[in-house]
C-alpha cells in the first residue's frame, strides 16, 4: 500500500500534470463509452487531486462524486479542482459512500490497482451503478504489460508493476464474481501525450508515480543519475507514448 498523504500529495499535481489537449482527448474516449444519454451521474472513484473530475461534470451534464482516501489528495482537489457539481467525499473502492443505484457511469483511472479487497471494490461498483450502467477501469494487465522505456533506468521497476496489476482474465472473473460484464478485451486508447526526453525526466524525478515508493533508494539515485545525463545530451528526442488499456464494465 502506498500512502498518498505523506509525500505524494505534494508532488501528484506537478508530476502527473495533463495538458488541455490531453484532458479533452480522454474525455473523448471515456464519452465514447458511456451510456448515451444526458446528464449523467459519475462516480470517480480514486479521483486523487482531481484531474479528471470537473471536466467529467461539463462532458456529461450531471453531479460527479469524487471518492478518494487520502485526505490531503482530497484537500488540493477542493482547493484546486472545484466545480458547481462536483462533490468530493472520504471513502474507498472497498466502501463507497454513495446510495445503491445512484451513478449511471464511474470511471476507475489507475486506482483498482490500490484496492486492498478488489472483488469488494468491484460489489461496491455495482452496487452504486444503475442498471444499464458503465465502469470505465483503466489500469495496467499482468499479462499486458507495456514495456516502459524508463525501466532502463530502474531494473526492479518492470517487476514491481506486474506484480502490482493483475492479469486480465483476473479481472474479468473478479467482475464477474461481482455481477459485473466486463468486455472480453481491453480497449487500448492512444491518448498518451508524447514528451521530449528533457521534459519526462523533469516530471519523472518527482517520483509521482506509486512504482518508485517500492524501489530500492540507491536504485533510484543511480537510475535518476543516468538518467539526468541522458537528458542533458539529448534533451529534445521524443520518449515513445505508448496505447491505455481501458477495460469496459457494465451492469446489466
Amino acid at each position: 500500500m502506498v500512502d498518498y498523504d505523506e509525500r505524494l500529495h505534494r508532488v501528484y499535481a506537478e508530476g502527473r500534470r495533463l495538458t488541455a489537449e490531453g484532458l479533452g482527448e480522454w474525455m473523448e474516449e471515456f464519452a465514447s463509452h458511456a451510456p448515451a444519454d444526458r446528464p449523467l451521474a459519475v462516480l470517480d472513484l480514486g479521483c486523487g487531486i482531481g484531474r479528471f473530475t470537473p471536466a467529467l461534470a461539463d462532458t456529461f451534464g450531471g453531479p460527479v462524486y469524487g471518492v478518494e482516501p487520502s485526505a490531503r489528495m482530497r484537500e488540493i482537489a477542493t482547493v484546486s479542482a472545484a466545480h458547481p457539481d462536483v462533490t468530493y467525499l472520504e471513502g474507498s473502492g472497498e466502501a463507497i459512500p454513495l446510495p445503491d443505484e445512484s451513478c449511471d457511469l464511474a470511471l476507475l483511472f489507475l486506482s483498482f490497482h490500490h484496492f486492498v479487497d478488489r472483488l469488494q471494490a468491484f460489489r461496491e461498483l455495482r452496487r452504486v451503478l444503475r442498471p444499464g450502467g458503465v465502469a470505465l477501469l483503466r489500469t495496467q494487465f499482468r499479462d499486458f504489460m507495456p514495456d516502459l522505456w524508463w525501466y532502463r533506468y530502474f531494473p526492479s521497476a518492470r517487476r514491481v508493476d506486474a506484480e502490482m496489476y493483475l492479469p486480465l482474465g483476473q479481472v474479468r472473473t473478479l467482475a464477474q464474481q461481482a455481477g459485473l460484464v466486463a468486455e472480453p478485451e481491453p480497449v487500448w486508447a492512444d491518448v498518451t501525450e508524447p514528451r521530449t526526453l528533457r521534459a519526462t525526466y523533469e516530471r519523472l524525478k518527482l517520483r509521482a508515480i506509486s512504482t518508485f515508493e517500492h524501489l530500492p533508494e540507491e536504485e533510484v539515485d543511480a537510475g535518476f543519475a543516468q538518467f539526468e545525463q541522458d537528458a542533458a545530451a539529448d534533451p529534445e528526442r521524443v520518449v515513445p507514448a505508448f496505447p491505455a488499456g481501458l477495460l469496459i464494465l457494465r451492469r446489466r
